[in-house]
């Protein structure tokens, strides 16, 4: 038997099917398989690949592990710090996104099912699923990758796959200057607005660095002070002793269960927050956001999708005006005005570099909101 690398492949998905088959059988049988499953694996490789030498059976039985309770061939996708985002669009199309640039993973799965096997492994753990019923899911890996999933119906082509990917060492504000995403001016204002419990916005398109830039500036936030954070996926990662961190649910699939950003941020306020960091704003919460930063709760950072400052203002506007309380715009206005402070706004440029492209002063005149560009 040859020892390539490809024929290893095609042995361990063949060994792969015989496994799950084999344990299939014995659980329609009502007799569920013993041991654990690596020495089964083991025991398979042994007998049916005996010829191979012990470094060749060793690696045939990562493969096959590898592609029963892990990742598949995204584990190696995963292990590359270089790369940024992973797109699954199909079982035989994947691309990474590296330094920007999305471009052709060079691997792909055996098969739809495997893919779909995947993506069971990948919510499980977390507690959600995806049916016909419910084809989209939202959940997050281990190390805090956030991952999107879509099946049949509404995806055409097969299972999609979407994992974005954050780093372990984040960039503080200095290291951002040295890459070229933030101007040194632009840095000590912003800094110093944290400092000065300022409340901050960081507007931007996807994939524009917002949460980057949100996680660095929080370095700027008094360690003496109690920081609570709010998000869809836990992506931030703040450097202060005294973090308290809270993450929304879905629905369940019976249409139970569900914790939005909003029923968080208003638990939040009865928790004696010195600072609330909301991951994005994106619906209703905005309207208690700003009711927050009028009470007293100063200093608050968040992001909301815009194509500029001015737009970031509307969009809050909006979305605060869409919370199912009759407010006339003019009051969410005031409110709006008194309670943001700066806005940071970032791009990401045609190469896959991002930076932040303007810093405004939000500013209040003759019942209209603004905003000032500062650097």
């Amino acid at each position: 038997m040859a020892g390539t690398g490809d024929h290893l492949e095609t042995v361990a998905a063949d060994l792969r099917r015989r496994l799950i088959e084999q344990r299939r059988a014995l659980a329609a049988a009502g007799e569920p398989a013993s041991g654990r499953l690596e020495d089964g694996v083991r025991e398979l490789v042994d007998r049916d690949a005996a010829v191979l030498s012990a470094s060749l059976r060793e690696r045939l039985v990562e493969l096959v592990l590898r592609e029963t309770v892990g990742l598949g061939p995204l584990e190696e996708l995963l292990d590359d710090s270089a790369i940024e985002e992973v797109m699954v669009n199909g079982h035989d199309a994947v691309y990474v996104e590296r330094g920007g640039r999305i471009v052709p993973a060079g691997v792909s799965f055996e098969s739809e099912q495997a893919l779909r096997d995947a993506i069971e492994r990948i919510l499980g753990p977390v507690g959600r699923r995806v049916d016909e019923l419910s084809p989209m899911a939202d959940a997050r890996l281990a190390d805090g990758s956030r991952i999107n999933v879509v099946i049949p119906p509404l995806a055409i082509d097969g299972p999609l796959l979407s994992i974005r990917r954050f780093g372990i060492v984040r960039p503080d504000a200095d290291r951002l200057v040295e890459l070229g995403s933030l101007t040194p001016g632009a840095r000590d204002i912003l800094t110093g607005a944290v400092r000065d419990r300022r409340s901050l916005l960081v507007s931007g398109g996807t994939g524009s660095g917002k949460t980057t830039l949100l996680n660095a500036l929080s370095a700027a936030i008094d360690p003496a002070e109690r920081v609570i954070t709010i998000e869809d996926a836990a992506e931030l990662r703040l450097a202060q002793p005294h973090v308290v961190r809270l993450e929304s649910r879905p629905a369940s699939i019976e249409g139970r269960g569900e914790v939005s950003i909003r029923d968080l941020l208003r638990n939040a306020l009865r928790m004696r927050p010195d600072r609330i960091v909301i991951g994005e704003v994106r619906g209703a919460e905005a309207l208690d956001l700003l009711t927050a930063l009028n009470t007293g709760h100063e200093g608050a950072l968040s992001t909301v999708h815009a194509n500029s400052p001015e737009d970031a203002l509307r969009r809050l506007e909006t979305l605060a005006l869409m919370a199912g309380v009759e407010l006339p715009h003019s009051v969410v206005r005031e409110q709006l005005g008194r309670g943001i402070d700066l806005i940071a706004h970032t791009v990401r440029e045609p190469d896959g570099s991002r930076r932040v492209a303007e810093v405004a002063e939000v500013t209040r005149a003759a019942g209209s909101v603004g905003v000032h560009s500062l650097a």
